[in-house]
């Protein structure tokens, strides 16, 4: 299930933290992972029409990204944290 719900995120976005968070827990797997899981796909079952679209008629297909990092900025452990996102036109790929 776990599988299937990876492959998802590559279009929806929206699910990407609560399925990684359940992913970390497959070496030791609880029922309460497996109920997390199930509602992650009633959650799909309710969004049917929420994702990533891509227009056919988009005359912007630019590719454009944003990062952005911090050195060491967690007080406690000084740990860097940094993300990105990339976009083709107005839609949200990663």
């Amino acid at each position: 299930m776990i599988g299937s719900l990876l492959y998802l995120t590559a279009s929806r976005p929206d699910i990407m933290f609560s399925v990684f968070l359940c992913a970390r827990f497959q070496v030791d797997p609880k029922e309460s992972h497996l109920t997390a899981v199930k509602r992650i796909f009633r959650y799909l079952l309710g969004t049917q029409s929420l994702g990533i679209w891509y227009p056919r008629h988009n005359t912007s297909f630019e590719i454009i990204g944003f990062a952005d990092s911090d050195f060491a900025g967690c007080k406690v452990d000084r740990k860097s944290i940094s993300g990105t996102c990339q976009f083709i036109g107005q839609s949200l790929v990663s």
